[in-house]
């Protein structure tokens, strides 16, 4: 009874310990990734246009972090995109100039300095 009892419960705890370190390890990873996002938005803006597959790829990179990004979009502030002579979307604008297209994370890391 007692080899039974010890088979069943260390499986039971060794998943316990791995699903405890999964969870702890992604919130880390979350935060981080929140705290980028929110440094990148104060460093840029993103222009995009209701519609956009591509615009809907760069902003499905950021997950729930793309609520900190400082966006545009065109289809409902047509003069901003208008004086900044956006054509193409998704399209960022980092310290003055201009690039076209989805952006990594990693390459947006980069252009910011965050």
């Amino acid at each position: 009874m007692k080899k039974k009892l010890v088979k069943v419960i260390t499986p039971v705890i060794i998943l316990s310990i791995i699903v405890l370190s999964f969870i702890v390890l992604n919130k880390d990873k979350g935060d981080a990734a929140k705290d980028v996002a929110a440094c990148i938005g104060e460093n840029s803006e993103l222009y995009v246009q209701l519609g956009c597959h591509a615009c809907g790829i760069q902003e499905d990179i950021f997950g729930e972090n793309y609520t900190e990004l400082t966006v545009i979009d065109c289809f409902y502030e047509r003069e901003k995109c208008s004086l900044k002579n956006i054509s193409i979307t998704p399209t960022w604008i980092i310290k003055g100039k201009r690039y076209e297209g989805v952006q990594s994370i990693t390459t947006l890391r980069e252009l910011t300095s965050c």
